[in-house]
């Protein structure tokens, strides 16, 4: 009687200490961080120092000037630097994406998917941030990521149009930041690791990464780090988003 009693009131003590657990919301969670990387109410522009080591290869280094306008989902990125590459430029408007070059005077067809000329950065890793529309949660845990509690919680694309089908986030519980993502294939093989350092540029009520870390997992040893500086939310003229200034600021 006594094992039986026993063995009651430890179902019963376990019974009671999950009826006080809830599952972190999640869903609210990759909104929160999907509304700290947006600027819906304003323009955004920063400028982008991308450094690129491959084995073998020389350090490359290409600065970027970002203009985004999310609420009509629009960017223009135009490549200051190298000088071989200045006046390059990729111009977004909703779902299409033209890459131009000021050599040919030619406008061709790229996508969200494609890397930034030669480095491991894509088009999509300074687009909206939109984690809560385009994937579900499958599975999250909780650990450690340096003196970080975090969230380790693994994500599924709704559909086809994301860069990656598969992510693994890594994500700050004090103020959901993500601090790491893992990259996967369909078939589940690593592609693609990003870092963000806890280094923030503070921009209105945001705490934006000020370096960001992306490592080929398929070619060892190239990587890219990508440093945000001169950021700012002042308004932009319309002008900006077209075809013909991307022309005439490349010449």
């Amino acid at each position: 009687m006594k094992a039986k009693f026993s063995l009651f009131h430890l179902i019963f003590f376990f019974a009671f200490l999950l009826s006080g657990y809830t599952e972190p919301n999640f869903k609210a969670i990759l909104k929160e961080i999907d509304n700290m990387n947006n600027f819906k109410e304003s323009d955004f522009s920063a400028t982008y120092t991308i450094v690129s080591e491959k084995p073998g290869e020389q350090t490359s280094v290409m600065k970027i000037q970002m203009f985004r306008r999310d609420r009509e989902d629009k960017f223009l990125m135009l490549i200051l630097q190298p000088e071989v590459q200045k006046g390059q430029g990729y111009l977004r408007i909703e779902d299409n994406v033209w890459f131009y070059d000021p050599e040919s005077r030619k406008f061709s067809h790229s996508s969200l998917k494609e890397n930034i000329q030669d480095s491991e950065a894509k088009n999509s890793d300074f687009k909206v941030s939109s984690l809560s529309e385009d994937y579900d949660v499958t599975s999250w845990q909780e650990d450690k990521l340096g003196r970080y509690d975090v969230y380790v919680v693994e994500l599924e694309a709704k559909h086809s149009e994301v860069s990656y089908p598969k992510l693994k986030l890594w994500i700050r519980k004090d103020m959901n930041q993500v601090l790491k993502v893992e990259n996967y294939s369909l078939s589940g093989r690593l592609m693609r690791t990003a870092l963000y350092p806890p280094s923030y540029i503070k921009l209105g009520n945001r705490y934006l990464p000020s370096k960001m870390l992306f490592i080929d997992e398929l070619r060892e040893g190239e990587k890219s780090q990508v440093t945000l500086t001169d950021a700012s939310l002042s308004s932009l003229p319309d002008y900006v988003f077209t075809k013909s200034y991307l022309e005439r600021v490349s010449r």
